[in-house]
């Protein structure tokens, strides 16, 4: 499988109205609006390559697995940190960065954790595995990845959209421009990816919250940062860790 590294997204082509690609196996260069040099913001991440299902085990999505069944070891599937990052030590890890319900949960407002809870337990959860990290910009970045027993469950997990409720955030709405690059990117995506920013009244950090459901697997993508969360590592990290998920 081909490796994968940001530093090198960006391809100018010579012919007029040529596309800019990147990524593992689709050209998703709309989905970073503005994007065209380092000096943009983007992180360093190393280099990403699409872990290999066991032997017999067939990859998300192939038409003998439409469900998109992640064979792959959760942790596998998990984005790596960017470079000059330093782990988040508020974020409490199990053996292979295995993620308690009631950690996971601390995202949350303290009313809706129960909720949560139970929900956790009827509709088929099977793990959670995360990893988080701080950037010399002042970014927190936590990643978290929810296995459950089939695709139906996951679109019955209703923590992360419009109406979750993050611990500490009055509200949250679509993310402006990732919604104007996504009518723009026409390429099929068998993955559904929603952005949100946390919005007036913000106290000293706003935060912003990237949603992939990915067959069995909801990715939910956290970002935190004083006064403002920057736009193109958001997208960044987002784009990436889809592509891993396939």
């Amino acid at each position: 499988m081909a490796a994968l590294r940001w530093t090198a997204v960006v391809v100018v082509f010579a012919a007029v109205g040529a596309a800019c690609a990147y990524g593992i196996v689709r050209s998703d260069r709309t989905d970073v609006p503005g994007l065209s040099t380092r000096s943009d913001g983007r992180w360093d991440y190393p280099a990403l390559v699409r872990p290999t299902p066991p032997p017999g085990a067939a990859v998300p999505f192939a038409a003998d697995n439409a469900d998109g069944i992640h064979y792959a070891g959760l942790t596998q599937l998990l984005l790596p940190a960017p470079r000059g990052a330093t782990p988040d030590a508020k974020l409490k890890l199990e053996k292979d960065s295995v993620v308690t319900v009631d950690t996971f949960l601390e995202e949350y407002e303290p009313t809706a954790r129960e909720k949560m809870k139970q929900a956790f337990t009827d509709e088929g959860l099977r793990q959670i595995v995360g990893r988080g990290w701080t950037t010399p910009d002042g970014t927190r970045t936590r990643v978290y990845l929810l296995r459950f027993h089939s695709s139906g469950f996951v679109n019955a997990f209703t923590g992360c959209g419009r109406d979750m409720n993050l611990s500490g955030v009055n509200r949250v709405e679509a993310d402006p421009d990732w919604s104007k690059a996504k009518l723009a990117q026409s390429a099929p995506d068998s993955n559904e990816r929603q952005l949100f920013e946390e919005v007036p009244p913000v106290g000293d950090e706003q935060i912003k919250a990237g949603c992939i459901q990915s067959g069995d697997v909801q990715a939910v993508i956290l970002q935190s940062r004083k006064d403002a969360v920057a736009a193109v590592p958001f997208h960044q990290t987002v784009i990436l860790q889809n592509q891993l998920l396939g």
